[in-house]
Parts: structure tokens; sequence; C-alpha cells
């Protein structure tokens, strides 16, 4: 049996303290839509809201458990230290630095990251957020036909003390942006971060269960001695957008992950139809992986697992979707 290959993410769930609080940043400060806001199927409850483009694309969506009251999670081994949201061009990332600034938000960037330029800023959880720019992408340094077959080097214009932290601080768009423009939507997931402890075993672990093929080998250019390496949807002529799972090199001895407020609860990847993932399934279970039955979500089909360094994991497929129903709840 061949295995499948993924087309990318379909979602990503956080933990949020309070729904209205994120409602309010991921719709008005972001211009996210709230796709539907129901019960937590496995904690009846807490609520469930799913943010995205306007019809819930698979890709697009971010999705919260309301865990009020909870502990504050940690950053750690087997967790996601950031996610990514994309945007086309260099002056669209410029014109979201000017709008998240003028709404209060601290934001670093733009930062040359050579595959692509980035913001970063924290929504009101905590959770660190990205904005990356669409291209240049990831054959700058090596032929798109040969991609993640050696170590690549930063440029000193990327790293810390040798980058112009104060030029780059003081980069900006020159007018006030108080409403999105036609130009800015974000739209989807660019790529998504996590952390793991032996970042071989990690590879052939997510290349043998999801398919997605190494297509970088480089440093944290925030901590060049940690390694970062990434991951996609890659069939040596393009890397599929939407699909890029990155993660950085920790050591050993460094901590695990808790899930709380702040941070991520799994990362899910996507699958065209129910046979495409009972396909998944057998596959997983084929080469020792323990795997969930598959759960009705109502909106799509869900099975669940662990990478080895304690990551959840969910595939899920790409319908029915969120027109099937018009539940909603209050919150």
């Amino acid at each position: 049996m061949t295995a499948p290959i993924t087309q990318g993410f379909h979602h990503i769930t956080l933990v949020a303290a309070d729904a209205r609080r994120t409602l309010a940043f991921y719709t008005e400060v972001l211009g996210l839509t709230l796709v539907k806001a129901t019960k937590n199927y496995d904690d009846p409850s807490s609520a469930h809201l799913y943010y995205g483009d306007a019809t819930g694309a698979p890709g697009t969506l971010v999705t919260f458990f309301e865990w009020a009251g909870s502990p504050r999670g940690r950053f750690g081994v087997g967790g996601v230290h950031h996610l990514a949201f994309s945007t086309p061009t260099y002056d669209s990332l410029l014109m979201w630095k000017r709008r998240l600034q003028d709404v209060g938000l601290p934001v670093s960037g733009p930062m040359p990251r050579g595959y692509f330029t980035s913001l970063y800023f924290r929504d009101p959880d905590g959770q660190v957020l990205e904005i990356a720019t669409a291209g240049p992408g990831y054959h700058l340094d090596e032929p798109i036909e040969a991609l993640g077959q050696g170590v690549m080097g930063q440029q000193p214009h990327q790293l810390p003390g040798t980058r112009d932290e104060r030029a780059i601080a003081a980069t900006t768009w020159p007018e006030p942006v108080p409403t999105i423009t036609p130009v800015m939507p974000l739209t989807g997931l660019h790529h998504i971060t996590g952390m793991t402890d032996d970042i071989e075993r990690a590879s052939d672990f997510y290349q043998q269960a999801l398919g997605i093929r190494l297509v970088k080998k480089t440093i944290n250019q925030d901590d060049p001695d940690t390694p970062h390496w990434f991951w996609a949807n890659y069939d040596g002529t393009r890397v599929l957008p939407g699909s890029s799972w990155t993660l950085f090199g920790w050591s050993p001895r460094a901590p695990q992950a808790r899930v709380g407020i702040g941070q991520t609860h799994h990362v899910a990847f996507r699958a065209k139809d129910a046979e495409e993932q009972l396909a998944w399934r057998e596959h997983l279970q084929s080469i020792g992986v323990e795997v969930s039955p598959v759960m009705d979500r109502t909106y799509f089909q869900s099975i669940y697992f662990q990478a080895p360094d304690g990551q959840l994991l969910e595939i899920a497929t790409d319908g029915p979707g969120f027109a099937v129903d018009d539940s909603a709840v209050e919150f």
C-alpha cells in the first residue's frame, strides 16, 4: 500500500482563557471570520471557536478551546513554538506591522528570514504569532529539485549581533492602517513551528508518517546553536503552500511542553476524504503508531496520534465542511 501524503495543514487548535477576548482579537484585529462556535466535543462544558476564511477552508483554520481558569501552558519539547499566517508581499507585511502597532501590540520585525520575511507578536493569551510573506521561497539557496540536501548557513544580516536591529525596529508602513485593505487579508497558515528533542528521529517520523519531505536544514536565526529544519508537501518541482511544518531541535534535557492557556493543544493535517483517512489509519498502525478510532467532529472526521516527542497530531478530512449545519452557541 502506498503511504498517503498530506496536502498540508487542516487546522491548529489552541487554548484560550476567554472566548470573547479571543473573538475580538482574531476577528477585529486580524480580520479572520468566526466560522463556527460550538461546544468542545470532548468537554461540553467549554466552548470551541473556529476562525478562518469566510468558508472555513482547510488550511485557514485556527481553533480555540476556552479553558477559563486553567493554568498557563509552557513551551517545551513536543509543543508548538509559534504559528505563522501568510501575507502576499513585503508591503502588506509592513501594513500589518503598522496596524498591529497602532492598536498597541508590541511587534518584532520585519525579520529577514531569507525564504520569507516575518513579523512576530502575541495574542491576548500569550501565544506567539507570526505573519510571513509568501516568498521568495525555499529555492533561494538550493535548486528547487534538490531541497533539503545540505545544511544551509545564514547571512550576517539575518543573525543576532550582526543584523541591524535599529533599522528593523524603525521599518514600518508610513501611514496608519485603521482597516484591513484588500491586499492585506491573511491567506491561511504559512507554517507552524514546534520543538523536538531529537530532530533526526523527528525527520524520519514525519516523512514516514505524513509523507512530507525534508526541504530545508538550517539554524534558528535567533539562536544559531539550535538546528531548524523544515518539511513540506514537496514533489521536486514545488513546495505546496500551507504545508510547511518546522521544528527547532532542542536539547534532550529540555522540559516537555505543557498544554494550557496560551499554548497549542494539537496540530491537524489534511486528508481529502474518509477513504484516505482510513488508509492513513492503517498506514500509521502498520508503522507501529498508536492511533485513535475515527471520531465524528460534524464538520470533519478525525484521528489522533502522537509524535515520538509527544506532539499531539490529528488527521482531519476536508469535508463535509462548516456549511453542513447552522449550529452555534452563545458564549
